[in-house]
């Protein structure tokens, strides 16, 4: 798969188990490469944990550089769930409530509850949503 159609982070192995590898990886934003980043104060890195299904055939160790890669289309998909689907739930509510409920606090407490049981199913679907979102390790 060429590199374009992923996303890949830099990573180090903190544990391996049978069923499950832990990989440390650090997120960064556009600022954190800039080099007056330490000027400004404005760079933003951040330390994640994830953990990612054991290959049985593979010969890393505990504390090894790896790349963590994921499809670039895997992005988009969360990027729907997490940001635009609620938009659209709370947008429409917004406006099709505004010819039932005239009180606009009615309204939007209406529409923010609305994305509120968005996110709920999402909540109560997070194990199907998590065999989707697949990671592995280049």
């Amino acid at each position: 798969m060429s590199k374009k159609n992923e996303i890949v982070h830099a990573g180090r192995i903190l544990e391996i188990t049978p069923d499950f590898t832990t990989v440390q990886i650090i997120v960064s934003s556009a600022c954190s490469s800039c080099h007056a980043k330490g000027l400004c104060g404005m760079s933003e890195e951040e330390e994640k944990v994830i953990m990612l299904p054991t290959d049985p055939y593979a010969t890393y160790n505990v504390g090894d550089q790896v790349q963590v890669c994921t499809k670039m289309t895997m992005g988009l998909k969360a990027v729907w769930i997490s940001y635009v689907i609620p938009l659209a739930v709370l947008m429409i509510l917004i406006l099709s409530l505004s010819s039932v409920i005239k009180s606009e606090v009615y309204r939007a407490l209406t529409a923010i509850g609305g994305v509120a049981v968005y996110y709920l199913f999402v909540w109560l679907f997070r194990n199907k949503l998590s065999n989707e979102f697949v990671f592995y390790i280049r």
